[in-house]
């Protein structure tokens, strides 16, 4: 991969975030790939390649630089272990997920394996109630409601 591919792939993604108002998933991508790098070297490995030799060509020769950065999640969180992604529109209802995801879902991967926390993938700009409430409770594992006096009636 040549340094001017990478920063026309760069450069790309910076305008699809400045556009969008979208949050920059690379900070979070590296967090998983150094978690992948001392769980599973192949998977390590396999993810770099993908960076290298799919997405960055993919985003500098015009695929869209956000669908395909959750593309990538979605890749490297299979690497961490089989599951499935599911897409969870602001109403809260889930789907089978497929990309290109929409910019308003939340994108989880939920792990094959029992009592695994279902781990991020993508994010909206902005989480509505009802993505919130779900990335608190299968992601952060959150499972219990606010002492508030709504929740005691």
């Amino acid at each position: 991969m040549s340094d001017d591919l990478r920063d026309r792939a760069e450069a790309r993604l910076d305008e699809a975030l400045e556009a969008s108002g979208a949050r920059d998933p690379r900070e979070y991508y590296r967090t998983r790939l150094r978690a992948l790098r001392e769980a599973n070297p192949t998977g390590y490995e396999q993810a770099v390649a993908y960076y290298r030799d799919v997405l960055v060509p993919e985003i500098a020769g015009g695929a869209e630089p956000l669908s395909a950065w959750t593309e990538y999640g979605r890749t490297l969180e299979q690497m961490h272990g089989p599951g499935h992604a599911v897409s969870i529109d602001p109403t809260g209802r889930s789907s089978v997920y497929a990309s290109p995801a929409l910019p308003d879902h939340l994108v989880l991967h939920l792990p094959d394996a029992p009592r695994e926390p279902a781990r991020l993938v993508g994010l909206p700009a902005r989480l509505s109630p009802a993505q919130r409430a779900t990335y608190d409770w299968l992601v952060r594992g959150v499972n219990r409601l606010p002492a508030t006096s709504e929740a005691a009636s």
